[in-house]
């Protein structure tokens, strides 16, 4: 168990939500019309629909934290807020295609009716949760928001994603003036998109812990490996912690202590980000980490010690995957029982244990330590 803070718990978590975010139908299974080979009768929905969203929201009004949770209304984001991350062409594209009716972006990647005023809504919705801890009035905000946006880089779409929210709420941490900012992604997949917007700045420290996934194609270039630092100014400030299949609760509670935590910690930002997606977790049906709710819940318990330490308590929490329609609610739930670091007795998992593959974790997240102390100059005090 990691330490716990030395201050007493926070009063509350700032969600920032709104329901116009369930406008973006991506449709079913990974399938448009005229994809579908033909050989189903019965198409799932596309992973990232709207019920995952709605149990979470659901979860947080009824569950042992709602009286710790304060409700704020998001709002979208306007196109020269957009423009902080994203290039002009690639937002030029999105409102054109938005026009025309919308279209497939990349594989999965589906700009429909209502999704670009969802995804709009979902940028606004993270900015504000931002700028109400820039602002004084919270400590801990969590931007509820979809479509995620993680994959969006600075000039594409991917992954599911259009604009990447919280990539947008750190240029904003930048502007305001926090002189460092370190991000912290727990989605089951590579944070390319986030990583491709810092890749050559010393201004904020990317660390992606993910499944080792490799490429995805076009869309998708950057692998998430050991040897993707970043560039120029930027080179070492871009951390990639590239875990195998079944790392599970310990394997994660130990790259959390032995490289993320080691990493912050040297890099003494002004504000924390945490990245976090439930398709770690054990029944996620796109990712095989094995996660369970005590995993997220340690993770949470790090990051608020860390937060605690060097920003202040200032924390936002930015949603991102998380597909599997039950789980996902409580997995949140216990990372923001975590963040919260109360004296409640935690919310019982209903799924619980799953097998893990500690002893290959332990040696992977050993040898990445290794490489990171031999090629990462700050990390040595150089």
């Amino acid at each position: 168990m990691a330490a716990q803070p030395d201050t007493a718990p926070a009063d509350l978590v700032h969600v920032f939500w709104h329901e116009g975010m369930l406008g973006h139908d991506a449709g079913t299974g990974v399938f448009d019309t005229g994809m579908d080979p033909g050989f189903l009768e019965v198409l799932e929905k596309h992973p990232e629909n709207s019920d995952r969203v709605k149990n979470i929201v659901s979860i947080l009004k009824r569950g042992p934290i709602s009286t710790f949770i304060s409700w704020h209304l998001g709002r979208p984001a306007l196109i020269s807020e957009l423009l902080t991350f994203h290039t002009p062409e690639y937002v030029n594209e999105l409102v054109k295609e938005n026009r025309n009716g919308g279209k497939m972006l990349c594989a999965g990647t589906f700009l429909n009716p209502g999704s670009w005023d969802a995804a709009l809504l979902a940028a606004g919705t993270t900015l504000s949760a931002m700028k109400h801890i820039l602002d004084g009035h919270g400590k801990i905000a969590y931007a509820l928001v979809r479509p995620p946006g993680h994959h969006a880089q600075p000039t594409q779409a991917d992954g599911y994603c259009f604009l990447n929210n919280a990539g947008l709420a750190i240029q904003l941490a930048l502007a305001s003036g926090c002189k460092k900012v370190a991000v912290v992604d727990i989605d089951v997949h590579y944070g390319n998109g986030t990583a491709e917007g810092f890749y050559h700045s010393d201004k904020v420290l990317t660390i992606s812990l993910h499944m080792n996934h490799g490429s995805w194609g076009p869309s998708h270039p950057q692998r998430g490996t050991i040897v993707e630092l970043g560039a120029g100014d930027g080179l070492g400030y871009n951390l990639n912690i590239p875990l195998p299949n079944g790392t599970g609760d310990r394997g994660y509670e130990y790259a959390m202590t032995e490289l993320v935590v080691p990493a912050v910690e040297k890099f003494e930002p002004a504000m924390i980000v945490l990245v976090v997606g439930q398709d770690s977790s054990a029944f996620d049906p796109n990712g095989r980490q094995c996660l369970t709710m005590e995993g997220y819940r340690e993770i949470g318990l790090i990051i608020r010690s860390l937060a605690d330490k060097h920003s202040d308590g200032r924390l936002l929490v930015v949603q991102e995957g998380g597909y599997h329609v039950t789980y996902s609610a409580y997995c949140l739930h216990a990372t923001l029982e975590g963040v919260l670091n109360l004296p409640l007795p935690p919310l019982s998992d209903p799924i619980a244990y799953y097998p893990e593959d500690e002893a290959l974790s332990i040696q992977v997240i050993q040898s990445i330590k290794q490489y990171q102390k031999d090629t990462v100059p700050f990390l040595n005090g150089a």
